[in-house]
């Protein structure tokens, strides 16, 4: 088992209060989330123990996106309604159709974390258009 980035006191340090079932579910929860980020920096060929030990700054970023992953995870275990991130109405023949914010419940990073992290880097690609064929209009 690798290092867990982050602890129950830095989410609380934050002003979030638990309970002690949610601090059981967060120490769990933290290890697991460190768990994926590490599988996650590996596929992009990174290794985020090499990181923190390279920069402090690193590190405290690392934790931070691993708190930030973990509340989101706490505050749809605890709400048993998950928050609606998008919902759609009409009218007369009435349809509702709602998408909820982490309805698995599941632990996640969200890209820009991972762009902050330098694990995810954009990538652009481009394609040269040739023009096959002579350009004099006299076959």
């Amino acid at each position: 088992m690798g290092a867990v980035y982050a602890a129950v006191s830095d989410i609380t340090a934050l002003g979030i209060s638990l309970t002690a079932q949610q601090e059981q579910a967060a120490g769990v929860l933290l290890e697991q989330d460190s768990a994926k980020l590490r599988l996650i920096a590996k596929k992009y060929g990174k290794s985020i123990d090499a990181l923190i030990a390279e920069d402090e700054d690193y590190g405290d970023a690392v934790k931070n996106v691993v708190v930030q992953s973990v509340v989101r995870a706490l505050n749809s275990i605890a709400s048993n309604d998950p928050a609606i991130q998008q919902t759609t109405q009409s009218a007369l023949g009435y349809s509702v159709t709602s998408t909820f914010f982490n309805a698995g419940q599941s632990l996640y990073f969200l890209k820009t974390e991972l762009k902050d992290l330098g694990l995810v880097t954009q990538k652009f690609g481009m394609l040269e258009v040739l023009h096959y064929g002579s350009t004099d209009s006299g076959n």
